[in-house]
Order: structure tokens, then sequence, then C-alpha cells
């Protein structure tokens, strides 16, 4: 198998999902072999927006050739990984660069977990959430849009409202009595909106 692990590994993180490493070639009389390519490895240490971390699972990509560099695809954003480079010849994997590690950036969450929507009376509905499963960074707040829709299911005004990130529920007044309220509700990190969840409710006709 080789004798010599690639040198100089270097992490440039392109975007929250995406990372490019380059190595050093190995020199060729220490590949004791034909050079088939060479295999970074690479695993999520930790989320940063969570502290549990479940099992590690390390996966692999491969680069065939003297490639000296490659795309890592498919990152969890807000999240610490580490890496390591190997050589590969047609007997097997030389020894490992020392591991590398490096950050991703904060991303759009995923959308909240659920929307319900309780308690209806002449004018006012009571609406409760639940936090985005993958929050991609730093919660900043919730916004919520809502319009009337008529009997012809023609859509009103829309009203925005910004509720800040560490609430999970909210009474909405001051709505009109025997009425259906369309909801688009969504999460907010510093990089921008997630996916929006929708739902509809209905005040009620009279105490």
């Amino acid at each position: 198998v080789p004798m010599v692990a690639p040198g100089n590994v270097q992490v440039h993180v392109v975007n929250s999902t995406l990372a490019k490493v380059h190595w050093d070639p190995v020199p060729l009389k220490t590949v004791r072999g034909h050079l088939q390519g060479y295999k970074v490895y690479y695993w999520k240490v930790q989320s940063l927006s969570r502290r549990s971390r479940r099992h590690v699972e390390k996966k692999i990509l491969t680069f065939r050739g003297n490639k000296t560099f490659g795309m890592l695809p498919g990152l969890e954003p807000y999240s610490s990984y580490k890496l390591n480079v190997r050589v590969v010849n047609g007997k097997g994997e030389g020894p490992a660069s020392p591991d590398k590690v490096f950050k991703t950036p904060e991303g759009v969450p995923s959308s909240p977990s659920f929307l319900k929507i309780t308690n209806p009376t002449l004018d006012s509905l009571t609406l409760e959430w639940g936090s985005p499963t993958h929050p991609n960074g730093v919660l900043t707040s919730y916004i919520l849009k809502f319009q009337p829709i008529n009997n012809t299911h023609e859509l009103g005004p829309l009203v925005e409202i910004r509720i800040p990130a560490n609430e999970s529920s909210l009474i909405l007044k001051n709505l009109n009595y025997s009425t259906r309220y369309k909801f688009y509700f969504n999460a907010q990190t510093s990089v921008g909106s997630g996916s929006q969840i929708t739902e509809e409710a209905v005040t009620i006709m009279d105490e």
C-alpha cells in the first residue's frame, strides 16, 4: 500500500452546503504501485445549533487519477466537520492526512414543524407552532402572513407580522366574525426565510 499521506490539505467553504478541498500530490515513488486516485473521508462532528450527536457517519468520496482537489456537496449548514485525505493504489489506501476541521455557515431553516389554529371566537384565533426540525442556524424570527378569503374564494388584503424566535403561540385579535382566513408561516435565520407552511381557519358566527 502507499507509504505517505497527502500533505498541505486545505478546505475552502463555498457556501452552507458545499466545500472544496485541496491537497498536494504524494511523490509517485511513495505510491508503490499504480496511482488510482485520492479518497476524502469526511464526517459531521456536531451541529452548531444543537448539542446532541447520535452517531458519526463517515462519508467517502473518491477522486480518480492525479487530481489534487475535489468538491464535497450535500453538507449540512451551520455544522462542524472533519476530513482527511488518503492516496489509493491497486492494493489499497495509504495513511490518512491529519484531520482538518471546518465549519459550514448558516443556511435558511426548514419549515416550522407544525402550525395549529385553535380556540376560534367571534374576533380571534389562537396559533401554536413548533420550531423547524432543521434550524440550519440561529433563528431570528418567525414571519406570519394572513388574509381573509371571501365566499367567492377571493383573497383579501395580506397582513404580515414578525414574531420573536422564542415564541411558540400567538392570539390574533380584531378579526372579522364568521370569516375564513388563510395563514402562511415560516422561520428566518440571518441568511433568509425558510419554506412556509399554510393553514386555514374560520372565526365563529355567533357566541
